[in-house]
């Protein structure tokens, strides 16, 4: 692309023929009383203005009746009453009647008023329309046509006459330059002032409220996002409660079904063993409806703080009790707690922890209704040492049965799917399956933070 090409595509650029923005009144009806009253305002100025002139003697001999004069500034005034509504349409228009009229009756469009109409004319038209290709042909034909017409004055006009000569005498040099140079110059510059700048006001107030109304588009954009962040975070939370509702539930409700059968064993031939079952039941039911609680006290809550009298989430130093909590009469249970430093477990972040806690308590109440087992380990270990899949160490539960899968018996899935979704939220591996050499394992490891290592 040449220079004149690529300044060209600057040029248009700059006027935003490439934008698809239109700017239109927010409020069309008090748009149109507001320019009714500029309309207003500038024609009763330029019908004085034509009267200070007249009675000045400036107003010259013009063709036609005495009141042409005045009609012709209501034409050129009354469109205004339009400026914003069909800008571009106004500014050919008003250019059109500084055309015409500047060749028949002069001193209409070199009064003050009118000026500042034409002016206003030009600067409405760049900044208002909506159509940027169409406004930028028809300022570029404003100008090429005012511009000829400057030149057409020059040369056969009576302005050149006025200066070059005084009283019939040719007037003297008197400065730098001669005064036909003076005279050209100094007009041309008046005029490219004049127009230049109507045309670069209306652009830069263009693009001001270009950049208003894309300051306001993402302004509404980060509000409707953050409403759908929060959204999300609502529903991922509820989401939460359910997991963690469906193990609270899946666990006691095992337990206490484990007792009970125990306690119908043993309540024949054993009251005092039966009454410890029937205790066990108890206290069973009493922490699961604790937990529950908890659980619904949070989804109750609008702010997101913890209900009033909630029991704090258990972590993985809660593991090894509910492992003990979890032996029956048939099923034996331990626990092994491997930790590279006093504390180590404890310093799991809390999330974390609930997460690995969950999936132990998950893991053995599957043992217990879905499996033959006689006992199950857990294995609870953390390791702070960075390795290449784990540069700030990890946090792994392990639940290892002895058994078979139960006859009969098949889960809803919604538990393992519970410890999968946990574990995409941490990140880590998982092996969930089958063992070789009989039962099952569920593994879990979890990539600890940078700093918990």
């Amino acid at each position: 692309m040449t220079r004149w090409g690529e300044a060209g595509g600057r040029l248009l650029s700059w006027f935003g023929v490439d934008s698809d923005w239109e700017r239109v009144p927010g409020d069309r009806a008090r748009t149109f009383r507001t320019d009714a009253i500029v309309a207003a305002v500038l024609m009763l100025s330029g019908l004085l203005g034509i009267e200070l002139l007249r009675s000045i003697d400036q107003l010259g001999t013009s063709p036609g009746p005495g009141w042409l004069p005045h009609a012709l500034v209501v034409a050129g005034t009354v469109p205004l009453a339009w400026r914003r509504r069909y800008p571009v349409t106004v500014m050919a228009g008003l250019s059109l009647h500084f055309l015409v009229v500047g060749l028949t009756v002069p001193a209409v469009v070199v009064s003050v008023p009118m000026q500042v109409v034409y002016f206003f004319a030009i600067f409405t038209g760049v900044a208002w329309a909506r159509d940027r290709r169409v406004m930028v042909l028809v300022v570029g034909a404003v100008v090429v046509v005012m511009f000829a017409w400057l030149t057409w004055q020059f040369a056969v006009g009576a302005g050149l006459e006025s200066v070059l000569t005084d009283n019939g005498k040719p007037l003297p040099r008197q400065g730098l330059f001669s005064p036909i140079t003076a005279y050209v110059v100094y007009t041309t510059l008046v005029n490219a002032f004049y127009f230049g700048g109507a045309i670069v006001w209306g652009q830069a107030t263009w693009w001001a409220a270009h950049q208003r109304h894309r300051l306001t588009e993402q302004a509404e954009t980060i509000t409707t996002q953050a409403d759908e962040l929060q959204r999300r975070a609502v529903v991922d939370e509820r989401l939460r409660i359910a997991r963690e509702l469906h193990d609270v539930v899946a666990h006691h409700v095992s337990v206490i079904g484990i007792q009970a059968a125990a306690a119908r064993t043993v309540l024949r031939r054993d009251v005092d063993t039966a009454e410890t079952s029937l205790r066990s039941i108890e206290q069973s039911s009493r922490d699961a409806v604790t937990q529950m609680r908890g659980l619904l006290g949070t989804l109750r809550s609008t702010d997101g703080e913890d209900a009033g009298g909630r029991r704090s989430e258990p972590t993985l130093a809660d593991v090894p009790a509910l492992v003990e909590e979890a032996a029956t009469a048939g099923l034996r249970t331990r626990c092994e707690v491997v930790e590279d430093g006093p504390g180590a477990v404890r310093a799991v972040p809390a999330s974390m922890g609930l997460s690995l806690y969950r999936t132990v308590q998950e893991a053995l109440s599957n043992v217990r209704r879905h499996s033959t087992a006689g006992s199950a380990t857990v294995f609870v270990r953390v390791d702070r040492r960075g390795e290449p899949e784990f540069a700030h160490g990890y946090a792994e539960v392990e639940v290892i049965d002895d058994g078979r899968p139960r006859a009969g018996t098949s889960g809803s899935g919604l538990g393992l799917l519970g410890v999968r979704e946990r574990l995409a939220t941490h990140g880590g591996m998982s092996e969930i399956g089958p063992r070789v050499t009989g039962g099952y394992r569920v593994r879990v490891r979890m990539p600890l933070p940078e700093s918990a290592s």
